[in-house]
């Protein structure tokens, strides 16, 4: 059952930056993606596998179409953008260089998922957006010195405390305002967080879920050069509903990122699972 629930992957293997710029900070504009969609056509020998997966998701998840904070809802909901806290769940020092470098391979790793939705500019299944700015508008921490900075690119909450670490402001979070209320958020609509980026010191392994992402600090900042951050790439997939595959695999495949430790990089079998997702709930926003 996807509602909240914290999806774990332990995984066997080692596995356009948009930055809030002050409290007034404006949602980017969004291009809507051209007229003409791709249909869904997806090659015949995944139709089974992906036929398999559906009808296991309905089967197993409880909610499946009454949740209505998956990732789509969120990227629907902002029209085209996704909103982050970082928590910095470390006592390790963070300089204003190093912060950056998180921000642009958070964002540059999102993409990833994002760009599954269009194929030569052309949006799959009615799909409306070129691009999904992703906007880091808050830090958290313990300890305001651990975060080497003076400049106010980002809201910073310091020492407030939940699920012994720090968060950004409960106001501003999606994840507690579900019904779109930010008018208790101190810097307003605009400052809101749709998800969290969870940087838990000496971690392994990974959680995702409606609320965001959690692994280890130092696995994220030591791949922050890497082509695919893959624990990341697999915890967004829960973001929008994908599942794990621990004790069955869809017939005729059999190595792909939602399939934990057998995989690095999302393959053609979950770039398809995505679109499929998507498939199923467009009509909901009414597509």
């Amino acid at each position: 059952m996807f509602v909240r629930r914290i999806s774990v992957a332990l995984l066997a293997a080692a596995a356009a930056l948009t930055v809030g710029a002050g409290p007034a900070a404006a949602a980017p504009d969004q291009t809507p993606a051209p007229p003409t969609t791709r249909a869904w056509n997806p090659p015949s020998n995944l139709v089974q596998p992906l036929d398999e997966v559906w009808r296991h998701v309905e089967s197993t998840y409880g909610n499946l179409y009454g949740f209505r904070n998956y990732g789509w809802d969120q990227v629907m909901a902002n029209r085209g953008y996704i909103n982050y806290c970082v928590r910095w769940d470390s006592s390790a020092p963070v300089t204003a260089a190093l912060r950056d470098h998180i921000h642009a391979a958070l964002s540059h790793q999102y993409a990833k998922w994002m760009n599954v939705m269009l194929e030569n500019g052309q949006g799959w299944e009615n799909w409306p957006y070129q691009t999904v700015p992703i906007r880091v508008v808050g830090w958290a921490v313990r300890d305001r010195s651990t975060l080497q900075w003076t400049d106010n690119s980002v809201d910073i909450y310091v020492n407030d405390i939940n699920e012994n670490a720090p968060q950004c402001a409960r106001e501003c979070g999606r994840f507690f305002n579900q019904n779109g209320d930010y008018s208790r958020c101190p810097g307003g609509a605009s400052r809101h967080y749709d998800q969290s980026l969870w940087l838990t010191a000496g971690m392994g392994g990974g959680a995702g879920g409606d609320w965001g992402q959690r692994m280890g600090s130092e696995y994220f900042v030591n791949n922050l050069n890497s082509e695919n951050i893959h624990i990341f790439l697999h915890e967004v997939g829960h973001t929008f509903g994908l599942d794990d595959f621990y004790d069955w695999t869809p017939t005729g495949v059999c190595c792909f990122l939602m399939k934990a430790g057998t995989a690095s990089q999302i393959t053609e079998f979950d770039a398809w699972m995505f679109r499929d997702w998507w498939r199923h709930l467009k009509s909901r926003y009414g597509l």
